[in-house]
Order: structure tokens, then C-alpha cells, then sequence
């Protein structure tokens, strides 16, 4: 039975993001895992959290979603300060013991350092802009792929020496035409590809 870190990554501005399709994502991957038998742990980023009990989650999870809106073309900053907080505190004992260089051996890469190389880590993300901006030389993100233009998260787990598996993204969230009950089915699909095989 694995363990499953859920990380609720959102946070709120008053009628603009109140948090309720990040929740309706994090609510449909907990009744996912409960229905496969992972035990499963929740984090909040906006919340009174202690940081220590967050690296023990991070020491304890085989395997972490992190779902989160992106907001300004990265991490909420309550999002940011989690990561800080905690990755740094988990140095030496959870995320990472160096930056993986040493005097002795030349040939230890920056980056290589990391304690995590255990575990793996999916992103599931929530846009504005459409998917067709993405992969698109003369579109917003320069030709960027959806995981280019999310390195700063990704080389975050890299450094700690976690795995990624297949992010997922919702896109242009406010628009009346959303299918989020097809959007869900989706996610869902993402899951069992990641968590299931």
C-alpha cells in the first residue's frame, strides 16, 4: 500500500480564485486514491501548518500530488513560501543532503544531491490561458512546452532527487464553455496512468 501526499497548493483572492475547482481536483483524486487503497495524507499551503509535521508528510509519502492554480506564470507566493519552508527544512534529513558537488569527486553534478530519489511527484495545474499557447513558436510562451514553462517546480523536485510523472493542466478555467465534468474524467485518467501502473 503506498502513501499519497496531497498538497493543496491554492490560494484565495476574493471573487477572482476562492479555491473550489482546485478543491473539486484534490476531492476527486482523495476519493481515487481511497478506491485504490493508498494511504493518504493531505497538506494545506494556506493554513496555520507546522513546518516540521510538513517534512514528516514528505518523509512518510512514497508519492505526491501537487495541485495548484498558476497565478502570474508560477507558484502562488503562500505556495512558494511552503516549498521554501519546508524543502529547506527537511535538509540533511528529507529533501536533500547537498547540492551534490564535492571536493573529492569531481564528476558529482550540481543538483545531484538530493534525498528524494524515492519517490515521484505529479503536477495538476490550473489555467487561464488556452492550451494552444503552449508548443508554439509565435504563441505566448515561446514555443514552450506546458512542463518548459513550469521548470521552476519541476528542477525544485529535481534537486531533491524525486521523479516526475505526467502533469496535468485544466485550461482556460473562466470560460462559460468549460467541461469540468470532462475535465475531471480526464484528470482521473492521468491518475491511473501515474499512480496505477
Amino acid at each position: 500500500m503506498k502513501n499519497i501526499l496531497i498538497i493543496n497548493g491554492h490560494q484565495k483572492y476574493e471573487g477572482i480564485a476562492e479555491g473550489n475547482l482546485t478543491q473539486r481536483y484534490i476531492t476527486s483524486a482523495n476519493n481515487f486514491f481511497e478506491e485504490n487503497g493508498f494511504n493518504i495524507k493531505h497538506s494545506v499551503v494556506e493554513s496555520e501548518y507546522d513546518i516540521q509535521d510538513e517534512v514528516e508528510k514528505f518523509k512518510w509519502a512514497d508519492q505526491i500530488l501537487f495541485q495548484y492554480p498558476v497565478y502570474w506564470m508560477g507558484v502562488p507566493w503562500l505556495t512558494k513560501k511552503y516549498i521554501d519552508e519546508i524543502f529547506s527544512a527537511g535538509y540533511q534529513t528529507v529533501t536533500y543532503q547537498s547540492d551534490g558537488r564535492s571536493r573529492e569527486d569531481s564528476s558529482m553534478r550540481y543538483g545531484s544531491g538530493g534525498l528524494m530519489k524515492d519517490k515521484n511527484y505529479m503536477l495538476s495545474l490550473s489555467y487561464n490561458c488556452p492550451t494552444s499557447e503552449f508548443d508554439d513558436k509565435n504563441g505566448f510562451f515561446d514555443g514552450l512546452s506546458l512542463d518548459e514553462a513550469n521548470t521552476a517546480t519541476h528542477k525544485t523536485f529535481q534537486f531533491c532527487g524525486a521523479s516526475a510523472l505526467k502533469t496535468y493542466s485544466v485550461h482556460d478555467i473562466f470560460k462559460s464553455d468549460l467541461d469540468l465534468d470532462q475535465e475531471i474524467i480526464e484528470f482521473e485518467t492521468v491518475l491511473k496512468d501515474n499512480f496505477l501502473k
